[in-house]
């Protein structure tokens, strides 16, 4: 096999014999770009290397840790390949066709730069993970170079990379890129999107005087341009000091030079090192290697003495997030539905074919449902797997701008302020201005949920209000019921079906809640109390089916027989369940608690994702915390189902304080006020009920789908009945005539699993990559940070950040962190001390929870598991919004 290839027979598809650096040279050289000449020695002689060095045995060993943990381990197996590389000579063929290619170039100065199999991908660039060596001079110097390239591969930080991005260490191969050096007069990096804010077509460069090795380590703070790429006009210029150059030393590597520059201010270097027309050249030339791409890039680049542009690295910038397809002209407004659910991660192929169908279902109450209801509604889109609703219609409408903040400063606070800054952007002027079409919408919803009888239902008789909800969750499971002998057709068309009417049937119970909050109001009217001074009288809501199910866990976890819980990993706990060999009463109480509750689950609004049912590891994970930590064996203060009870004594208190002062004002006042709160308490819990019927709705679905999924393994199509999640509906109907999708769903997951370590998600997103929230973001007080008012009270304690709950450990009295909850969060509830979260506003579902259970809770604080770690100690200020960092 060749193991040199010169950069004009390299393309982009040769990533497995010259790695993603020099397949991305190799690809701009065909595409005519100004790269400088070079070649790569191929993967092929790292691998007879690797061979030779015994790689492969070494690998193997780093399964096997013993009693070290996955760090050392990790440092162990660097280290051992290191040595093993750089002690191995290289085979005579590799060094004589290195010497040989080495001459081709004139036997000058250049680059050697590794390029491994595992970088400049478009979703890891592993930027910086290996080593390059500028200014080599010399056959046996550039060996030398080859060498450490290949040495590199093993450093701990690209070990670390590796293994955080899921790519195994034995598949990652390491060729060299050995390119003529440009002795470069002012060098630095570009992005053709702006990587801060998001935002396309806004190249940033940064430039700094001779080679660019200054501005990539960092050792510069450079001069900064930002240059629209599609006008060409330099929007920003900062000035940079530029202290520091890296240079060429004359016969063979850099020397840094200290710049005195011609001062100002004291000691900054005057003058910028790039015109406003060479910043142009740079922004269109970014422009170039964009579009022949495809995709926003991160290049390198060098000006030689005599004023030539050279581009001497491109790669994927791997931290955008990608942006929903382009259905409609003109800037849109995305809104993330993701984080608002408190999922972060992407939702399967046939759990967003599922919303699709929902939101199409909900579009049309409102007479806006497609035409092709697989389809979704046309504010509903998919980027990065995940979920986003188009609020542009909404914010050019006056209508929309006078509901739309309302409503999200109730459920998402962090983003009410986005979208208020947003209606001060020109570019999404109001367009639709009558109110008309508007109220015809809304009253054509409240018609088909039957909204004026339910409400007048709720208003007469709560027994009967209460009953209808129970009468919906019956006819749900009827609905859910698939004759056994269906066939997988039969079962995909009543899948669409169901799911297609889940949304008018679980929605028609939110007349019964919203009057219960709307005569909330009215109470706080009559009485002349703020509404924020009566949030005592929503404590421990009855009806709600959330914290029923987690009273019900901590009730269980005090009849259960403790020992093994105590004593046995969750896994093993899990396997004696489903074998049934955990003690008699453990093994009925738990079937008991999942035969209720078991379609619930992490992440539960996802169709693809299992159930409790299916793998009750988190829930027994929960009980074993319950029981290690003595928790339900009373050590808290007050045990969360005596908590829960104090908090509706607290709640007839409180009710009764409100109704004092109403009777102040007149006796009809009191009376009244006592009416509208009494039907506050029994119909606010159902908020949750919605939610939970689609819950049961995907997991009667998903039920169902199984048995599609085990027909097209029987017929070949699918490798496992649960691989039928990565496919839609339509393609899972499509699969039942045959052909072989087993490729389609591993790439799939393979994209999934990707998406899944994606480290941030915006929670608004423009159509041209603009993330507002970082467009605006400010320097805070490190010790102190802010959020929205939640659930009143104050408490200090040490945090734990929970970035996922299943198989999360909380000791009672510690304070919860995490990005956002759902119902699969809850249970952890029970012996936090406090709460903090990243997303949410007063009436999301951990807020809510959080008030039901008397716990102090802040939500809406950005970048919390971000800037708060496990054991610091917090103070946590649930009625002023705020989270103080204590001194140690």
């Amino acid at each position: 096999m060749t193991t040199v290839l010169q950069f004009a027979e390299i393309d982009a598809g040769m990533v497995a014999e010259v790695g993603g650096k020099a397949a991305n040279l190799g690809e701009l050289t065909r595409a005519g770009l100004p790269v400088p000449a070079g070649w790569a020695l191929t993967t092929e002689a790292y691998r007879q290397v690797a061979e030779a060095a015994g790689l492969a045995e070494v690998i193997a060993a780093r399964g096997q840790a013993g009693g070290r943990t996955e760090g050392q381990a990790a440092e162990g197996l660097a280290e051992a390949a290191r040595s093993r590389l750089l002690e191995t000579p290289v085979p005579d063929e590799v060094a004589k066709a290195v010497a040989a290619a080495y001459e081709g170039l004139g036997g000058g100065p250049v680059a050697v730069r590794s390029s491994a199999t595992a970088e400049d991908l478009p979703f890891a660039s592993f930027a910086g993970q290996q080593d390059t060596y500028l200014n080599v001079v010399g056959a046996d110097a550039v060996l030398d170079a080859v060498r450490r390239c290949w040495a590199s591969l093993w450093t701990d930080r690209a070990v670390a990379y590796r293994e955080a991005n899921g790519i195994d260490h034995a598949g990652v191969r390491l060729a060299v890129v050995v390119q003529v050096m440009v002795d470069a007069r002012v060098a630095g990096v570009m992005f053709t999107a702006n990587p801060v804010t998001g935002r396309r077509r806004e190249a940033v460069i940064d430039a700094a005087p001779g080679l660019g090795e200054a501005v990539v380590s960092g050792a510069v703070n450079p001069d900064r341009f930002v240059v629209d790429t599609v006008t060409g006009r330099v929007l920003d210029r900062h000035e940079g000091d530029k202290r520091l150059a890296i240079r060429a030393a004359p016969g063979g590597g850099t020397l840094r030079d200290t710049l005195p520059g011609t001062l100002r201010d004291g000691d900054l270097p005057a003058g910028l090192c790039l015109t406003d027309t060479q910043a142009r050249e740079l922004a269109e030339l970014g422009a170039r290697v964009e579009q022949h791409y495809g995709a926003p890039q991160d290049t390198e680049w060098a000006v030689d003495g005599d004023g030539t542009l050279w581009l001497t690295q491109a790669r994927p910038i791997t931290t955008l997030y990608p942006l929903p397809e382009a259905t409609r002209e003109g800037l849109r407004v995305y809104f993330s539905f993701n984080v608002a659910q408190g999922v972060m991660g992407p939702i399967t192929p046939m759990g967003l074919a599922a919303f699709k169908l929902a939101g199409a279902g909900a579009a049309r109450l409102f007479g806006h449902g497609p035409a092709e209801l697989r389809d979704g509604p046309a504010f509903m889109a998919v980027s990065g797997g995940r979920l986003w609703l188009d609020l542009t219609t909404a914010l050019r409408s006056r209508a929309g701008r006078t509901i739309l903040p309302r409503l999200l400063r109730i459920a998402e606070a962090r983003t009410a302020v986005v979208v208020d800054r947003l209606m001060a952007d020109p570019r999404l002027p109001v367009i639709h201005t009558g109110r008309l079409p508007v109220v015809r919408a809304a009253a054509r919803f409240a018609r088909r949920i039957h909204a004026p009888a339910r409400v007048l239902l709720a208003l007469t008789s709560p027994r009967r209000s209460l009953g209808h909800v129970r009468d919906l969750g019956e006819r749900i499971d009827r609905r859910l019921r698939v004759p056994a002998g269906a066939t997988p057709a039969q079962r995909l068309d009543h899948a669409e079906r169901v799911l297609a009417g889940t949304f008018p049937l679980a929605v028609s119970v939110m007349p019964i809640a919203i009057t219960g909050y709307g005569l909330f109001g009215l109470a706080s009217r009559l009485s002349g109390v703020p509404v924020g001074e009566m949030q005592d009288v929503l404590r421990s809501l009855p009806a709600n089916p959330t914290t029923e199910m987690d009273l019900e866990l901590w009730g269980l976890a005090g009849r259960i027989e403790p020992e093994p819980f105590r004593e046995l990993p969750v896994h093993e706990l899990a396997r004696r369940y489903r074998e049934g060999t955990l003690p008699p009463k453990a093994q009925r109480e738990i079937t008991g608690f999942l035969d209720r509750y078991g379609h619930r689950g992490v992440a539960e609004i996802d169709l693809g994702l299992p159930r409790w049912s299916e793998d009750p590891a988190h829930i027994l994970g929960v009980l074993a915390n319950y029981l290690r930590t003595g928790a339900a064996g009373g050590v808290p203060a007050i045990a969360p189902d005596a908590l829960f009870a104090q908090g509706a004594a607290d709640a007839e208190t409180a009710m009764a304080a409100v109704v004092t002062r109403a009777r102040r004002r007149g006796r009809l006042r009191g009376a009244v006020t006592r009416f509208a709160l009494r039907r506050t308490r029994a119909y606010a819990g159902l908020r949750e009920m919605p939610k939970f019927f689609l819950v049961q709705t995907l997991a009667g679905v998903r039920r169902s789908m199984f048995a599609v999924g085990e027909h097209l393994v029987a017929t070949g199509v699918l490798a496992e009945s649960h691989d039928v999640f990565f496919l839609t509906f339509a393609e899972a109907r499509a699969a039942l005539a045959g052909g072989d999708r087993r490729e389609l769903v591993a790439e799939r997951r393979a994209s999934h699993e990707r998406e899944a370590r994606r480290r941030h998600v915006p929670r608004v997103m423009l159509s041209d990559g603009t993330e507002p929230e970082a467009q605006a973001a400010t320097t805070a007080d490190p010790g102190s940070l802010s959020g929205s008012a939640a659930s009143a009270g104050t408490v200090t304690g040490p945090a734990r950040v929970v970035l996922d709950p299943v198989g999360a450990h909380l000791e009672p009295g510690e304070i919860l962190v995490c990005p956002s909850t759902d119902p699969g969060w809850t249970p952890l509830f029970l012996t936090a001390g406090g709460l903090v979260m990243e997303m949410g506003g007063a009436m999301s579902h951990g807020a809510v929870v959080a008030r039901e259970y008397g716990i102090p809770a802040v939500v809406g604080v950005a970048d919390a598991t971000h800037r708060i770690g496990t054991g610091d100690l917090i103070t946590v200020d649930g009625a002023a919004g705020t989270v103080t960092l204590q001194e140690d």
